[in-house]
């Protein structure tokens, strides 16, 4: 991977004016970057400090991670002349992908670019103050180091505290970051933040299961509810089915013909019984009628038989004639209509006898099924009404069946625990591999340390031997430095500025190199007076031999801020910084001077 910066453009960012300048980093050289005043009543040769050359640096700081260098605070970083305005643009480019970068500040801006397409901020109110949290979280994911490392790598000035003279905390974090043990806790973290996941899934999944346990529980609630529902109706079909087939047995066992003929002797065994009732009572009333005949028969003839002798059947006295004749006719007549009406009831009596007589004796009153005739006439349709309820009754369908199948088919939900252990692997397999990325005592920790601190101690070797640094510098371990001379243990205070410069430059760009060999190649190297703190000539020339070899070698493009004059001679380009009338300018690509 190669990250590769090609220009800056900066406008109202510290002494740079509200005209735009421009740098351009996609030449491979070493440039040397020199200061020039020009302020009106001013001397030409006069100091160059504050022309703004660590301008450059702090620009590509702040357009980079949205800070300075150093502790600037945002609205300091705005020019004071102009107090408004302020945008940096930088452009990269990164395995082939270009990218830009445009952040400002009154108005505040934040516009990331990826191949000339504007990437949405989720920010861009005015309380992100052009510093989106997301933007800026996308852009150092892609840059891939922090700004402190940034420091180390890219832009090498003396206000950055020296790696060594850091606190032991701060140097591990560089030192882990550097050697990718950092890049181990990042996905250890996203390891821990997949396990809270994977956790949260099996968390939610068991309750699913649960929920779904809970569900066809209640689902067989109810499917037993129907099954004794079922069960019920099932029973009542077959005692239905067992009474149609009484019923219609007992309705086979009739003979109709001899019903319907039953029915037809009832009805005449009925009108004998009136008839026979009716004669009876008749006859009682006649028999009592002859009797009632019969004694006033007698009577008249007993008062003929005494009107025969003139004498009263009832005193017994003698009759006068009139009297006996008028009594007698009376007797007569009497005694003449007793004996007619004795002989009617007879004969009647005789006519009642005889009709009762061929009546005769009564049979016993037939037995029938139905007890109307009109209830047998519809025998035959009562049969084929019952045989065809039974068809009936034994094709109907039970109703709580389909319910019963469709609650089991549907409803009930399988429970299986497949995805569970799968997550369940899943997640311990996570959390053995979050073991070996944060145990201490892991192998693999151990093998990235061993190897790349192996390569760090190495190229920090070369560049010490390079710098002419009479000391032995070694990374134990733990982690820390191990400084040496003669056997000696030393302190990094204990060296003198210019030896600790020296070192510094080499622990740098030892840094560097296995950063580039780890992460990605980076095209653009800073060294911001440097060279110039407390350095002696052979110092510097060996500073300038090791940067020369860097930018033949492996194409950087190297800007050495200098206040030295006699390193034009030196380096392939030179950029002049020139401050008129207190604004910064830079030297365009024509005003390069060639050496």
């Amino acid at each position: 991977m190669t990250f590769k910066l090609k220009n800056i453009t900066v406008k109202n960012f510290l002494s740079v004016g509200n005209q735009t300048q421009a740098v351009d980093f996609d030449k491979e050289a070493l440039t040397l970057v020199l200061g020039e005043n020009l302020d009106l009543g001013g001397d030409d040769s006069g100091s160059r400090n504050g022309t703004g050359k660590t301008t450059i640096i702090n620009a590509l700081s702040y357009a980079l991670y949205g800070q300075a260098l150093t502790n600037i605070r945002k609205e300091n970083l705005i020019n004071k002349t102009n107090t408004k305005g302020m945008l940096v643009t930088v452009e990269f480019e990164q395995n082939g992908v270009k990218y830009k970068i445009e952040r400002g500040r009154k108005p505040n801006v934040l516009r990331f670019f990826v191949n000339d397409q504007e990437q949405t901020a989720e920010e861009a109110d005015d309380d992100a103050q052009g510093d989106s949290r997301e933007t800026q979280k996308s852009i150092e994911q892609l840059l891939a180091m922090s700004h402190t490392m940034f420091k180390h790598l890219v832009a090498l000035n003396t206000y950055t505290e020296p790696f060594l003279s850091m606190k032991a905390a701060d140097q591990r974090e560089v030192i882990e970051q550097l050697l990718g043990i950092t890049l181990l806790s990042e996905k250890s973290e996203l390891l821990k933040a997949q396990i809270k996941t994977i956790k949260d899934n099996i968390q939610q999944e068991t309750a699913k299961i649960e929920a779904t346990r809970t569900a066809n529980e209640n689902v067989q609630k109810s499917i037993d509810s129907l099954v004794l529902k079922s069960q019920a109706w099932t029973n009542k079909k077959q005692d239905d089915i067992g009474k149609f087939n009484k019923a219609i047995s007992q309705l086979e066992s009739v003979n109709i013909d001899v019903e319907l003929q039953a029915h037809a002797d009832i009805k005449q065994w009925n009108e004998n019984d009136t008839k026979v009732r009716n004669l009876t009572k008749q006859k009682a009333t006649l028999e009592s009628a002859v009797i009632q005949a019969e004694k006033s028969l007698t009577k008249y003839t007993k008062e003929l038989e005494s009107l025969a002798n003139k004498t009263c059947h009832a005193c017994e006295q003698a009759l006068h004639d009139h009297k006996h004749e008028e009594m007698t006719t009376t007797a007569e007549k009497n005694a003449l209509d007793a004996a007619n009406y004795f002989t009617k009831v007879g004969e009647d009596l005789e006519k009642i006898l005889t009709e009762i007589d061929a009546i005769g004796i009564q049979p016993k009153k037939p037995i029938t099924f139905y007890d109307t005739e009109a209830e047998a006439t519809t025998h035959q349709s009562n049969l084929n009404n019952l045989k065809s309820n039974l068809d009936d009754k034994i094709v109907e369908a039970n109703p709580y069946d389909e319910q019963i199948e469709d609650l089991k088919n549907t409803a009930i939900q399988e429970i299986t625990w497949d995805t569970v252990n799968e997550l369940t692997s899943v997640r311990d397999h996570q959390e053995f591999l979050l073991k070996l990325l944060t145990n201490k005592d892991s192998f693999i920790r151990k093998k990235i340390i061993d190897q790349n601190l192996n390569y760090l101690n190495k190229r920090l070797d070369y560049y010490i031997n390079k710098m002419g640094l009479p000391h032995q510098v070694k990374f134990l371990n733990d982690l820390t430095v191990e400084i040496t001379q003669l056997g000696q243990d030393l302190d990094f205070d204990n060296l003198s500025r210019g030896e600790r410069n020296r070192l510094i430059l080499s622990l740098s760009w030892a840094f560097r190199d296995v950063w580039e060999n780890l992460y990605q190649h980076i095209n653009l190297l800073f060294i911001d007076e440097l060279i110039d703190a407390g350095m002696d000539s052979a110092g510097v020339e060996a500073g300038i031999a090791v940067l020369k070899k860097m930018a033949r070698e492996r194409n950087k493009n190297i800007y050495l801020i200098s206040h030295k004059d006699e390193l034009v001679g030196r380096v392939n380009n030179v950029l002049k910084v020139v401050k008129e009338n207190g604004f910064t300018s830079y030297a365009t690509d024509t005003d390069y001077v060639e050496t």
